[in-house]
């Protein structure tokens, strides 16, 4: 299982061109090396990414 997400895999997943995708990443490694996290360029922690871009579908009243 990978830890990290590449450029790639971000362009994929979010269907955005390649220099969104780098300034995805960027953003979200400003933010962990804010939270005091080394971080890897070019590359994102896979659960950081899923926490901020990915779907978690919440119940609310019985509603998604």
């Amino acid at each position: 299982m990978k830890a990290f997400y590449t450029v790639d895999d971000v362009q994929r997943i979010l269907g955005v061109k390649r220099a969104k995708a780098y300034k995805i990443i960027r953003s979200l490694n400003a933010e962990m090396e804010d939270e005091g996290y080394k971080v890897i360029k070019g590359r994102v922690n896979k659960s950081k990414f899923d926490d901020r871009y990915m779907y978690k579908g919440k119940k609310r009243n019985g509603v998604i």
